[in-house]
């Protein structure tokens, strides 16, 4: 019954951290870019879509931390790893955006009750650049969250994904408020930027939501999806000498999986066999799937429902 401990291959981490480093820079470069561009071109969306970036870059930095402890191996004070880490990350970085929210949503309100100039023509084609940009960033982060299965780095893509859908409304509001200005009478349409960053405070709200929910669950050892559960039913099973398995127990940790099982084998069987039947499962275990960090087997005597 020893646990025999495992660890994340040091390539999916390093990639996960690159694809954090990657946000880190866009995001510094973007805070930048839409702030001055607000405050010059008078518009607030821009300047909430600063902000929001802003909270990306915290939210990178508590990611990078936590994929970089989760990766620590197993010690003395901590016997089943640090994965925890991964799932804490992803918790503050879905906090982090619900905060976001509520201060972009009552700025904006103060912004509409606030009377304010038009927005500068130029801050559409900034809105729209730093759209382009933030939608492709999520795009990329996405997928590595999902190839690595980190669940921090998964929010990390819906915090950029949260970004874009901030910049689309600013786009949007600046847009309305131009034409506006322009072709249907003139003022009364500079407050159109604030109600979409109003709106884009809604659906950051939303993403801010989405995103808790997993990372609660796996800090709540909740069991996994049965993509990831049946491949190691299925895989202990097919061992040669395994009669049944039961009490077969996943959890997540980090960006692999703990795994707790009963394997039933001949009663017949000897110490050192029933030894061997469980190394082999394992392996058996680990094969079919690799991000398996660690498994613990029980065995015992097989017994039919007649007996």
């Amino acid at each position: 019954m020893k646990r025999e401990p495992g660890v994340v291959p040091q390539t999916t981490t390093a990639r996960a951290v690159r694809a954090v480093q990657l946000g880190l820079l866009v995001n510094a470069a973007l805070v930048a870019i839409k702030l001055t561009a607000g405050i010059v071109g008078n518009t607030y969306a821009l300047v909430a879509d600063a902000a929001e970036s802003m909270t990306d870059i915290i939210s990178s930095l508590v990611v990078w931390g936590g994929l970089r402890l989760a990766e620590k191996p197993p010690d003395e004070d901590h016997p089943f790893g640090h994965g925890r880490a991964e799932a804490l990350a992803a918790a503050i970085v879905s906090i982090t955006l619900l905060g976001a929210a509520i201060a972009i949503a009552v700025l904006a309100v103060r912004e509409i009750r606030t009377p304010h100039h038009i927005p500068a023509p130029f801050t559409l084609l900034i809105a729209g650049g730093v759209l382009v940009a933030k939608g492709l960033l999520a795009r990329r982060v996405s997928r590595v969250g999902v190839a690595t299965g980190s669940t921090a780095l998964k929010g990390d893509a819906f915090h950029h994904l949260s970004d874009a859908l901030s910049s689309l409304a600013a786009f949007v509001g600046i847009g309305v408020a131009l034409l506006g200005n322009r072709y249907l009478g003139g003022s009364g349409w500079e407050s159109a930027d604030d109600w979409a960053a109003l709106i884009a405070s809604i659906v950051v709200f939303a993403n801010g939501v989405h995103l808790l929910r997993p990372a609660i669950n796996e800090l709540m050892d909740r069991t996994p999806s049965n993509g990831i559960v049946e491949p190691i039913a299925s895989a202990a099973r097919a061992t040669p000498g395994v009669r049944e398995i039961e009490e077969l127990k996943v959890r997540k940790a980090g960006l692999g999986y703990l795994v707790e099982l009963h394997v039933q084998a001949d009663p017949e069987l000897s110490l050192r066999h029933a030894h061997v039947l469980s190394g082999r499962v394992k392996q058996a275990i680990r094969a079919a799937r690799p991000d398996i960090q660690a498994v613990l087997i029980h065995m015992e005597p097989y017994e039919s429902r007649e007996e």
